[in-house]
């Protein structure tokens, strides 16, 4: 396991805050066509595409580089975690694996039918004493490929993973994400008109954890103790807070390129009618009861299938804490909504925000404007450094199984990320 220095970390660490603080300035610096915000989709006309098994080191944000497996682009290097596929439900999608690792591996689709591999029905391989030893045909070890077909099923989100060896490759991070599209209706979560969501507003948590020695023993070719196994890090889309509130693609993580920051406007009937999705995924071992602060989210889609009765009833609901369980999909749409309209002339907060010399200007103090009001800055002090830019909201979102919200049992780093309210008219560049 490699170390990164403490300088770079800090370094790192530091241009993050300024690129959640003034995007504009900062993101047209530096690979402005790369860097963006949410979804990041790997499609292709006809639904083909080629995946390349391989390892590779992720950083951890208390300067460890750990050893990971994943899936990649083929024509792109190592990413974790894998490419998210985009596709149209009812079309015929092609996934090609080649594999570079030194064992066998393979994709399973959960909850796509019909799947082929090389032609025939993906189905369980055994050896000759009867042992299983893959869910799905797989790719031999160092440079064997297989080929994957199945027509795209009910719109919503899912899983790919490793059917081979499962609990150990999963751990070393083979998994992606898969998102069904509706036919006709890229803007919706499912068939349902009720499912749209505002253009640009799509993210995706793929939720997963990580046992450093287990990485480690692999990395030295050593036995593994999986029984034994107690996970260390917790991953948002294969990074762990504060690298997740990076924008995607930012260049100090070259082989973690999605970012999870959500970043929305207030509901307005008018202006701002939909509302954002979220797609959860779990690639972990254990429950992830993801907990966003400051607003409910309305759960509408399950393992790709909508929350409806059997003539079509509306059966979804609002949920401050989306539990998401191992190999679940949870789909939801995510507003936030002024409910009380504060208004420092006409409906004032009956309470007073405390002197600026009796706050604790410190952590979360450096992302508050000193104003409870959204879009008003008051003034603080010039040697403080702070993060707001136009009296924007920020609410944390983390797992609430809180050893999941820390970096190696550190706290205020692992599953967490941050939601960003703007105001209506959004923030000018400072």
């Amino acid at each position: 396991m490699k170390r990164l220095s403490i300088r770079r970390r800090l370094l790192a660490l530091a241009t993050v805050s300024v690129l959640v603080a003034t995007p504009a300035v900062i993101w047209s610096q530096a690979s402005a066509a790369a860097m963006s915000e949410g979804l990041l989709c790997d499609t292709d006309p006809n639904q083909t595409f080629s995946l390349t098994a391989s390892d590779g080191y992720v950083s951890t944000p208390d300067g460890n580089s750990i050893l990971m497996w994943s899936y990649g682009n083929s024509k792109r290097s190592f990413q974790l975690p894998g490419p998210t596929l985009c596709v149209e439900s009812g079309k015929a999608v092609t996934v090609v694996l080649h594999n570079q690792l030194p064992e066998a591996t393979s994709i399973v689709f959960p909850g796509q039918k019909g799947v082929k591999a090389n032609g025939n029905p993906a189905q369980p391989q055994f050896d000759s004493g009867g042992s299983l030893t893959s869910l799905v045909q797989p790719a031999a070890a160092s440079d064997g490929s297989v080929t994957y077909t199945f027509t795209a099923g009910s719109p919503g989100t899912y899983l790919y993973e490793s059917g081979t060896d499962v609990d150990k490759q999963l751990q070393m991070g083979l998994y992606g994400a898969l998102v069904v599209r509706p036919a006709g209706h890229p803007n919706q979560v499912n068939d349902r008109a009720d499912s749209a969501f505002a253009n640009g507003k799509e993210y995706v948590f793929l939720l997963s954890e990580i046992d450093p020695d287990v990485h480690l023993a692999v990395e030295r070719n050593q036995p593994i103790n999986l029984a034994g196994s107690k996970s260390r890090y917790f991953l948002i889309n294969g990074r762990s807070m504060p690298d997740t509130l990076a924008p995607n693609n930012a260049p100090w993580l070259p082989s973690q390129p999605y970012g999870a920051l959500v970043h929305i406007k207030p509901y307005d009937a008018v202006n701002n009618p939909l509302p954002a999705t979220i797609r959860y995924l779990n690639a972990g071992s254990v429950n992830y009861p993801f907990h966003p602060h400051g607003s409910d989210e309305r759960v509408i889609n399950r393992d790709g299938h909508p929350l409806q009765g059997p003539d079509g009833q509306d059966l979804s609901y609002q949920k401050y804490d989306i539990d998401v369980g191992p190999g679940q999909s949870v789909d939801v749409l995510m507003d936030w909504r002024d409910t009380e309209n504060w208004n420092a002339t006409t409906n004032p907060i009956p309470t007073q925000i405390p002197a600026i010399t009796d706050q604790l200007l410190v952590g979360s103090d450096t992302w508050f404007s000193e104003s409870g009001y959204l879009g008003t800055k008051n003034p603080v002090p010039s040697n403080m450094t702070q993060n707001n830019e136009c009296g924007e909201y920020y609410h944390i979102a983390h797992s609430h199984a809180l050893e999941q919200a820390t970096n190696y049992g550190a706290a205020f780093g692992g599953m967490m990320t941050v939601f960003r309210i703007d105001p209506p008219n959004g923030c000018a560049t400072q």
